[in-house]
């Protein structure tokens, strides 16, 4: 009898682990430093790679797994599971989502089945209530097919941040800032105190011009004011390389915001019309860097904007 119960679990097990179409991208867990890992995505655009172009992270503690973000597929989230389980048998207890954006929350299922409490920022349900949710997800499922399918669903938090919060699990502390709405309808990150570590979220872009969208610039500019005074080993921000240097790591998407501000405050505060203000401006700073021709003269036009209604 306990033969046949161990065959129906590792026939269970294994129905389990092919039910997601597998992804042709390496998905691959780097240890960064202790028990904190991070799995790194690749720069590209939103359905590039198979949806694989943000980074989510892991701790590894003696009571369970703390998760930060859910990568962009089911099929990659289930990548990362198995990237986990070569680690550690220890269960998911916690995934930490930095904001609702696709490529962070569409794999949030494969985690959630594991039995994970999922916790997200206030702001969340703002998102999940909207058309553009849904609208995006049938988008997704198109574009993405099929890491992303009919199967793919939005997954709701299970308790909601509203405010800076530490908690422990096993022998590690963390700590979640809360931002408010900075890059999207609300946005944390999540600090393992224990093992020094930093997961940011798409507060920071490494390597790439960073995605601006309904942003609140000013208060994401101020909020990287406030996440460069924070002293950590290792920074991994929600695309890009991690490192050991935090203030190189931050850089680029603090030097691009500022600029952006600079530039079109003085356009918006003179009524300048926007055509003129974008031609104007010597971008050769920015130019050179990657998802600039695909991104910019949306950040530019979305700050200008922004700024319009502010600055009213």
């Amino acid at each position: 009898m306990k033969i046949l119960m161990l065959l129906l679990a590792l026939l269970v097990s294994s129905v389990q682990a092919t039910e997601y179409e597998e992804v042709s991208v390496e998905v691959e867990a780097q240890n960064l430093i202790g028990n904190a890992y991070y799995v790194p995505g690749m720069s590209g655009a939103a359905t590039e790679y198979e949806g694989f172009i943000s980074n989510a992270g892991f701790v590894v503690t003696s009571d369970g797994v703390v998760v930060f973000d859910a990568l962009g597929t089911p099929s990659l989230a289930n990548a990362m599971l198995s990237e986990i389980r070569k680690i550690t048998d220890q269960p998911i207890k916690i995934v930490v989502m930095s904001h609702y954006h696709a490529d962070h929350i569409y794999g949030l299922q494969v985690f959630k089945d594991e039995g994970a409490q999922i916790w997200a920022p206030k702001g969340t349900w703002d998102y999940l209530d909207s058309e553009i949710a849904e609208n995006l997800l049938d988008s997704r499922r198109d574009l993405l097919f099929p890491w992303v399918n009919d199967e793919t669903y939005l997954v709701k938090p299970d308790r909601i941040i509203d405010q800076d919060t530490k908690f422990s699990l096993g022998e590690h502390q963390f700590l979640i800032s809360y931002f408010g709405k900075v890059h999207s309808d609300g946005d944390m990150s999540l600090l393992s105190v224990t093992d020094q570590t930093l997961y940011s979220g798409d507060i920071i872009f490494e390597g790439r011009i960073p995605f601006v969208g309904d942003a609140d610039i000013i208060k994401w500019a101020k909020t990287l004011d406030r996440v460069r005074k924070i002293r950590v080993g290792y920074f991994v921000p929600g695309h890009g390389v991690a490192s050991d240097q935090p203030k190189q790591t931050m850089d680029l998407t603090y030097r691009y915001l500022n600029f952006l501000l600079d530039k079109l405050s003085v356009a918006v505060e003179e009524m300048n019309p926007f055509g003129e203000v974008y031609e104007a401006i010597d971008w050769s700073e920015f130019e050179d860097e990657p998802a600039f021709e695909a991104a910019n003269r949306k950040n530019a036009y979305a700050v200008y904007l922004y700024l319009e209604r502010v600055l009213d």
